[in-house]
């Protein structure tokens, strides 16, 4: 079913991709001025590193309101197929190898940089900020991302319809198999609260970076070496569920109705998120509009000043 789906939708956007390649691409990269911090940007599920109407146009948005910083927009692969692909089919552990690489070897990235995560590409970020210290990330902003994970389907708003719950829960046996896990990445970041045991032990990703398998000193070490973590959270949105993952909140273990708040779970000391709390490295940004729905000016106003900072 995997390779179906895989087939079908590659065949799907080849000529469309390669297209917009050839008459609008924006480049993956963007800004000479190397005397401000550079910016890294990794896209979600679905989107590319530089599509003009989405990364492509935050890219450009950075440029011009930072003095012609340098932005890197990640592409996993070689090409805009592979990158779409690999948000999809490529599993997350891999993704981070890559990306990991590809920092390191940019040169213009040594002495640091600032990082900005769309959707799934936030959490996967802080992970590259656990898992990769060098080149050193100062600043993490998240923008929707799903820090605890999803339990449900989009336009299912806190499994309020039956049919909903009920299928969230089908899928649970489907996401913690092993050819599901290793093929398909939002498998890995499939949360379910009533049964925890099977998610901590069998999701291969979010699981480990937030330490509920066993507590890796060195990813918690990483994280706090952040200036600040930002998290933004989309009001109104109905995509992800529940929308309190994008500020690591997520249901109290046992049930899927109340969220358990961030204090109160084990995550917020097992990560030393209690920690960078105390010391006002934990920033809560909230915007109403759905799923990656912001304006520029909202970026300009709430974004841009981070990027900025000497």
């Amino acid at each position: 079913l995997v390779e179906m789906c895989r087939l079908y939708l590659c065949l799907f956007l080849i000529l469309l991709i390669v297209i917009l390649k050839i008459i609008w691409w924006h480049s993956t990269s963007g800004g000479t001025n190397t005397n401000a911090l550079p910016v890294v940007l990794w896209h979600g599920m679905g989107d590319t590193c530089c599509l003009p109407l989405s990364l492509g146009a935050i890219m450009k948005l950075i440029v011009e309101q930072t003095n012609g910083t340098y932005v890197r927009s990640l592409e996993i692969g070689d090409n805009p197929i592979m990158d779409w692909e690999s948000g999809i089919f490529l599993h997350p552990q891999k993704q981070l190898d890559y990306v990991c690489k590809t920092l390191l070897e940019d040169e213009k990235l040594a002495k640091g940089y600032n990082a900005i995560g769309f959707s799934q590409g936030a959490q996967f970020l802080r992970a590259v900020a656990q898992k990769c210290p060098k080149p050193p990330m100062r600043n993490l902003i998240s923008i929707g991302g799903q820090h605890q994970g999803i339990f449900g389907l989009p336009m299912c708003s806190n499994l309020e319809h039956e049919l909903c719950e009920n299928i969230s829960r089908l899928l649970t046996n489907a996401a913690y198999s092993d050819a599901m896990q290793d093929n398909l990445v939002q498998a890995t970041y499939w949360h379910d609260p009533l049964r925890e045991n099977l998610y901590r032990h069998q999701s291969t990703f979010l699981s480990e970076f937030n330490n509920e398998v066993y507590s890796n000193i060195f990813y918690t070490e990483n994280l706090n070496k952040l200036k600040r973590f930002v998290m933004v959270k989309f009001l109104n949105d109905t995509v992800v569920q529940p929308k309190e993952s994008e500020w690591f909140e997520f249901y109290t273990s046992g049930q899927d109705k109340v969220i358990q708040p961030l204090e109160q779970s084990a995550v917020y000391k097992n990560l030393g998120l209690d920690k960078m709390h105390e010391n006002g490295k934990l920033i809560f940004l909230g915007v109403a509009g759905d799923h990656l729905v912001f304006s520029h000016e909202w970026f300009i106003e709430n974004i841009v000043p981070i990027l900025n900072e000497t």
